[in-house]
């Protein structure tokens, strides 16, 4: 008879403690704001959003909703003791983008750098056909 399989460690949340170096996450779209904080192996650590922070409908899209998604996703971490750099990866065209990463730096991680991966079409998309009365 074979052993049983022992578990390492928990969820991410609860077993990683202490991480040094970390990489946020800001997707700021024109409707929320969502902010992951990730390692530098890309495992997330914790989240937020502006919808989990209690803003619904239109307040969700508010640059006031993305700066308490902000600092709850890091408010974790910063309770543990841990990270201490970061490197800010922002995407989309949301109202959030700037006061989300405003937030971050106020908290006192030291930023390391911030890049802007937003995709830009080369074109788009081909227009509807022409309308004809």
């Amino acid at each position: 008879m074979s052993k049983p399989i022992e578990k390492k460690g928990g969820s991410l949340r609860a077993g990683k403690r202490g991480i040094p170096k970390g990489v946020i996450h800001i997707r700021a779209s024109f409707n929320n704001t969502i902010v992951t904080v990730t390692d530098v192996r890309g495992q997330t650590v914790s989240w937020s959003s502006a919808g989990a922070c209690g803003s619904r409908g239109t307040k969700k899209s508010t640059p006031f909703a993305a700066q308490t998604a902000a600092e709850n996703a890091i408010r974790l971490l910063i309770d543990q003791g841990g990270m201490e750099q970061a490197e800010i990866i922002m995407k989309g065209p949301g109202p959030g983008r700037d006061t989300a990463s405003r937030a971050i730096r106020k908290s006192g991680v030291v930023l390391s750098s911030v890049r802007d991966i937003t995709p830009m079409p080369h074109n788009g998309c081909r227009p509807p056909k022409k309308r004809r009365i």
